[in-house]
């Protein structure tokens, strides 16, 4: 008896390990939120060192241009303290929906922020704001109620300490919000260094964005173009 109820539990765990799907990104299922990443409340960004997060924030930005995505953007009340979206972002995308709330803590809550994400009929969203406890998750949480995939950008999103993040970033986990980082979506959308977009657009971005990976780019050309193989590198395996 004991030795069935084993080869049971056994086949039950074995069917749980089948059962989980891989969900990639799609830049062609893909919708770009940029969410109240505004001058004023910039400084509320307290659990980023504030030039990495200033990057963070443009790198965002630029993926929808980077994989020609459309974008929604949304501010909060930017006439007041909380100030208007960075210029750079408007000039990105002229075109793209600006929906200026004038109240709403949650961007769902406004008609007209709601039906700029339907209208741009894309199932999967990747989002950033400030502040990732109340802005990002908020919006987070109730796109997953209405039946999309949310994709946040760990990176892109700030709030006032590491713990008040943390916290949020489980309980978006925890309603199936993927919680991944910048070079994880890039990567994602590009899924192949031989694609369009890939190497060719790509390596410019990343030098600019993430300055780490594109020195790996730069020190390679250097090495090809100049490179000279020293005694003793020459024999390393």
């Amino acid at each position: 008896m004991k030795s069935h109820l084993s080869s049971v539990v056994l086949l039950g765990l074995a069917g749980l390990a089948n059962a989980f799907t891989y969900e990639r990104l799609d830049k062609n299922n893909a919708l770009l939120l940029i969410l109240d990443m505004q001058e004023g409340l910039f400084s509320l960004a307290r659990d980023f060192d504030h030039t990495t997060y200033r990057n963070a924030m443009y790198a965002h930005a630029s993926l929808g241009k980077a994989f020609d995505l459309p974008v929604v953007m949304s501010s909060s009340s930017d006439t007041g303290p909380n100030g208007p979206l960075p210029d750079e972002f408007l000039a990105m995308y002229p075109n793209a929906p600006l929906i200026k709330r004038q109240g709403e803590v949650n961007a769902w809550d406004n008609p007209q922020f709601r039906e700029a994400v339907i209208a741009a009929n894309k199932s999967q969203i990747i989002i950033g704001g400030i502040t990732t406890d109340v802005c990002t998750t908020f919006l987070a949480l109730s796109l997953r109620e209405a039946g999309y995939s949310v994709w946040a950008n760990h990176e892109a999103s700030g709030t006032t300490s590491t713990n008040i993040r943390d916290m949020a970033n489980e309980r978006m986990r925890a309603a199936g919000v993927q919680v991944v980082s910048y070079f994880a979506i890039l990567c994602e959308l590009m899924r192949d260094w031989r694609n369009t977009p890939g190497a060719k657009e790509l390596f410019p971005v990343l030098d600019q964005y993430m300055p780490a990976y594109g020195m790996v780019a730069r020190a390679h050309r250097a090495a090809v173009q100049n490179g000279t193989v020293l005694s003793g590198e020459d024999i390393l395996p």
